[in-house]
């Protein structure tokens, strides 16, 4: 199946936004960073370092959903930066679309603490241990090593999204 888009998941702090847009470049498709479309209420809470409920996330996943959906219905293949911790934070992102893959941008908790750490965001290293709660590793992901260098991340994750198994 022909793949329309791509989710780059995974905590706060593992690279997905930096890995996807280097793969939507690489690709030539578009890209969008999920943290752009969530309501200012849940920027404020976060960045007070209270983990958001699924209540907060729900409108936040539905209009990402949205987003996605206008892309396969247009033919322009997008690839989103998105936390997606759970799997049912997943199936509402694909639900009932065709060709969505999802990449784990995953690491070890000390590399992504020290990462938050050295960076400017809203989302406090204070969180990272609520997001790894949170987190359920999708069974049918493609895995992106944060430890290597991004153009190697890349590179196998566009090899893996060419090949049609």
């Amino acid at each position: 199946m022909k793949t329309n888009a791509v989710i780059v998941m995974g905590v706060s702090g593992s690279g997905k936004t930096t890995i996807g847009a280097a793969l939507a470049g690489r690709l030539g498709w578009a890209f969008a960073d999920a943290d752009d479309y969530h309501p200012a209420a849940n920027r404020e809470k976060m960045s007070r370092g209270i983990p958001l409920t699924d209540e907060d996330r729900a409108p936040w996943l539905l209009t990402l959903h949205e987003l996605i959906a206008e892309h396969v219905r247009q033919e322009r293949p997008l690839v989103l930066a998105c936390s997606a911790l759970k799997a049912r934070y997943r199936r509402t992102l694909i639900d009932e679309l065709p060709g969505v893959r999802v990449v784990f941008a995953q690491g070890s908790r000390e590399l992504i603490a020290g990462r938050m750490s050295a960076r400017q965001h809203f989302m406090p290293v204070a969180l990272l241990d609520s997001q790894l709660a949170t987190l359920e590793p999708p069974e049918d992901a493609l895995t992106a090593d944060i430890r290597l260098p991004l153009e190697e991340i890349t590179r196998q994750l566009a090899e893996a999204l060419a090949d049609p198994a």
